[in-house]
């Protein structure tokens, strides 16, 4: 290996020898300031069996008296030759892990110190020149870019030399705690340092774009050859450099970590550290989030700061299939990678699928002449198959946790079997289109389960579009060092599935969470207004009511209720929404017309908040727009309760057969009028019985219908559809028994589970005549209902799958009693098997031939067991 230093003048390079040693990388090293881990051959190779380039670290040159040499006459740090020496004897002699943790950092502290004093060199000449008549930089603007930094590398400095002599004459009673309990007592230097860094990086960039000479002397190259050919240049500049004490503190804090994992209770040293750790956290916790040290950043080859601003996991349609990616989100590009497959025991890495520079990153909307690839979908019935296998994992990992507690194979088994059905559903679920272009490339196209997270994708890339940004492009070494850095910065470790979540985390809730959005303040002009509402469920977030749009208004007062089903969600999304009438205006985005965004946020749903009886009022805070809204929770087997009404002159809670004699009708009056008002008007409404109704207005239908109002066609024609499809899944709901009764729950169950079709046929057929004549005559006319709303599925998006999945549990479901005889499993279980059942049996009915009510009652049939 060679290194040399090399200078610009006038344009030209030249290459000049050292002036001072410079650091040593080993081939065979992996020397990074986070620990202690080497590399052999056989690991710089690639799957393909090419060399990779070994890690190299942002060091600049080592100072002189703290190196020796090598045999061959190279520079090496002793630290490095103790750790090397300590890792071959760990391997014969079983050295103490704590050893190896110290052997480590104070390799790393070498490193760091090497990093200040190359940050101080200039320092002195400039002090040397601002008293005199052509100063490069003023005292002022020195003292500003350079503060505190002599202060820290005495700190270090005493603490290396300090702690250097106990390692290397190791044995069980050396103590070294009140070594890093001394650092840490030093941390307010830091804090000076953190408060002045914001204004240190912008004077330094400021005097460099200023000052020619300053930007020569700011600037230190490297070229780096391995085997006599050039594999990688790396340009520091203070801004990088200057990066370097925050992000110390908090790998010290992390080796303190490490530390006391390997140190006895008993030890002297343990208090000491625990202090230590105590001390550096406190610390780190008062950090100005702007310069957050746990933001890392990679520096480019010109020496700029690529700061990561955003990651996760998004669906990218490829060649007309669905692949799971990690997209990164750097300061001046966007950057598409994919989890590379490696042996047990690797490190994990990142492989490259495509970047494109911000500069050239537009939103591509479509033409007339364009149109969206053939994109991969599931049908909705294997969907759901995925969450009554995901339901049913879940119901046998508990099992085994509590049958064999010692025993963790069966669960990890398990774990494994959940994770596969999550991601696949997690792969398939998302629908809304997000395409990016290049505009000297290709187009690509993500899927996303949110507007939410598609307008958060394309605010940050937007804002960061706002700087002056110069396209790039990467060599392939410069990209490979680029994925290599992203397992490292990434914020989002694992994809959003169960199985990934540790056992204490909260499982979400289950059941109905009531809200209440009341009005929005701070909108600088009127505008037709509404909002959405989502929750998560199985990784992914659903849309689940819609407020009515309060039309040119700057204060929108909803006060709009809704009764939102929840599968273990855990967040609630609200979005406010511009609603635009105007079609010469109207947004043309993927294909879809999309109303304009006005603002967005979310909050989390605290269990112990939501679950009292009182209403919890909250505020969301959208880019100046303040949403307020009340919630509360109602758990899934108190809300699914059937509880006779005790005023029988009404039509809720009211028996089927009850109203109709007292009506003299074959189907409920509240039946016919709200099919026949969905029919006019609703047919049309994408997620018609999906979407929630505001619950204040099904309140008032209830209660109209209850009464038998005169008014109550007045009322339904005036009333928001979804409000009336709530209705009518209300009175189902709340039947003291189900539509299909008690009696023939358990042999509705079973015929559905028959697996010879004809012998199918005649049970379900069977069943059906065997209900009582209002129940049955009701039924089929709900059958054929749902039946023409799905006709319109290319417009309202409601599949027979999506309307079992919403019908079905309402029409079976047993009552208490029943439920309690049928040993139904938990009601928090919400895609169990019995459930999942009943959206099949009413699909079955769905999927069949028209059932004539005289023809079912006509036909004699094979199948005549008594039910």
């Amino acid at each position: 290996m060679t290194l040399c230093f090399l200078t610009v003048e006038d344009g030209e390079v030249f290459g000049k020898p050292l002036s001072y040693t410079p650091l040593f990388f080993p081939s065979d090293f992996n020397y990074n300031t986070d620990g202690y881990e080497g590399d052999t051959a056989e690991d710089r190779k690639s799957q393909d069996g090419s060399e990779t380039m070994p890690f190299i670290d942002e060091s600049p040159t080592m100072s002189p008296h703290l190196c020796a040499r090598g045999q061959d006459g190279e520079a090496v740090s002793p630290t490095l030759m103790f750790t090397l020496a300590c890792l071959s004897d760990y391997t014969e002699k079983g050295l103490e892990m704590k050893k190896l943790v110290l052997s480590g950092f104070l390799a790393s502290e070498e490193i760091y110190i090497n990093q200040l004093e190359a940050l101080m060199l200039p320092m002195k000449p400039l002090k040397a020149t601002a008293t005199t008549s052509k100063p490069v930089l003023t005292m002022e603007q020195i003292e500003t870019i350079f503060f505190m930094i002599q202060d820290i590398f005495v700190i270090h400095k005493e603490f290396y030399d300090a702690i250097s002599p106990n390692i290397q004459q190791w044995d069980e009673k050396v103590t070294v705690g009140h070594l890093f309990q001394k650092l840490a007592s030093q941390l307010g230097v830091y804090k000076a340092f953190v408060d002045n860094y914001k204004v240190a990086v912008e004077t330094a960039e400021k005097c460099s774009l200023a000052n020619s000479q300053f930007q020569k002397i700011s600037e230190v190259r490297y070229f780096i050859t391995y085997d006599h050919s050039i594999f990688y240049s790396l340009m520091f500049v203070f801004a990088a450099l200057l990066y370097k004490p925050i992000d110390r503190v908090t790998r010290s804090t992390l080796v303190l970590h490490d530390l006391l994992k390997h140190t006895p209770k008993d030890h002297p040293d343990f208090p000491l550290l625990q202090d230590a750790l105590r001390i550096s956290q406190n610390f780190l916790s008062s950090i100005n989030e702007e310069i957050d040290p746990r933001r890392t950043a990679v520096t480019t080859p010109k020496g700029e700061v690529r700061q990561l601003v955003k990651d996760g996991f998004l669906v990218e349609v490829s060649e007309g299939t669905r692949k799971l990616r990690h997209v990164f989100l750097f300061t001046d590009l966007l950057l598409c990678a994919k989890m590379k497959k490696t042996a047990v025991g690797r490190h994990q890495q990142y492989e490259c699928k495509w970047y494109i520079p911000l500069a050239d990153l537009s939103f591509q909307t479509l033409d007339d002449s364009d149109s969206l690839p053939h994109i991969q979908t599931l049908p909705e019935h294997e969907i759901e198959e995925m969450k009554i296998k995901i339901s049913s994992i879940k119901s046998e990992i508990q099992k085994e946790k509590k049958a064999q507690k010692s025993q963790s194979r069966n669960v990890d088994r398990l774990r494994k079997k959940m994770n596969e059905q999550e991601s696949c559903l997690l792969l398939h679920s998302p629908t809304i289109p997000f395409r990016i272009h290049n505009k000297h490339g290709k187009s690509y196209l993500f899927l996303l389960s949110s507007d939410y997270e598609r307008s958060e994708w394309r605010e940050s890339i937007q804002k960061l579009q706002k700087k002056d940004l110069q396209a790039c492009v990467l060599s392939s070494v410069e990209l490979q060092v680029l994925t290599g850095s992203c397992f490292k910065l990434r914020t989002v470790h694992n994809i959003p599935v169960t199985s990934n979540k540790d056992d204490e985390e909260s499982p979400g809730l289950y059941g109905f969470l009531h809200v209440i959005v009341h009005k929005a303040t701070g909108f600088k002009e009127s505008a037709n207004l509404y909002c959405t509402l989502e929750v998560d469920s199985f990784g992914y977030f659903v849309s689940k009511a819609i407020t009515r749009v309060f039309r040119d208004t700057t204060e929108p007062q909803w006060n709009e209720e809704f009764e939102i089903e929840l599968e273990g969600s855990q967040c609630l999304r609200i979005l406010c929404y511009e609603k635009c009438y105007d079609k010469s205006k109207l947004n043309k985005d993927d294909n879809e017309i999309v109303d304009k965004i006005m603002g967005k946020g979310q909050v989390q749903l605290d269990p112990q908040t939501v679950q009292s009886k009182n209403w919890h009022m909250d505020v969301i805070e959208m880019n100046g727009i303040k949403v307020e809204f009340s919630m509360k929770f109602t758990s899934r087997d108190l809300s699914l309760k059937r509880t006779p009404s005790k005023k029988q002159s009404g039509v809720f809670g009211v028996k089927i057969s009850v109203v109709t004699k007292r009506e003299r009708s074959k189907v409920p009056y509240i039946v016919r009028q709200c099919i026949e008002e969905v029919e006019k008007r609703g047919i049309d409404e994408v997620g018609i019985y999906r979407i929630s109704g505001v619950a204040t207005d099904i309140q008032a239908l209830k209660a109209a219908f209850d009464a038998n109002t005169k008014d109550i066609l007045m009322m339904l024609s005036d009333m928001d559809i979804n409000a009336i499809a709530g209705t009518l899944k209300l009175y189902f709901r709340e039947l003291p028994e189900p539509l299909l009764t008690d009696r023939l729950y358990p042999a509705f169950m079973e015929g559905i589970a028959l697996s010879d079709p004809a012998a199918k046929e005649n049970c379900m057929m069977h069943l059906l005549r065997s209900l009582p004549d209002p129940n049955l005559i009701t039924f089929l006319t709900l059958l054929e209902h749902l039946k023409r709303v799905a006709e319109k599925e290319p417009v309202n998006k409601m599949s027979l799958h999506n309307l079992a999945t919403v019908f079905g549990p309402t029409l079976l479901r047993p009552s208490e009693s029943e439920s309690s005889k049928a040993h139904i499993t938990l009601a928090s279980d919400i895609w169990s098997h019995d459930v999942m059942a009943q959206v099949q049996v009413l699909l079955y009915y769905l999927q069949h031939p028209p059932i004539s009510f005289a023809e079912l009652k006509k036909n004699t049939l094979y199948f005549s067991t008594d039910v």
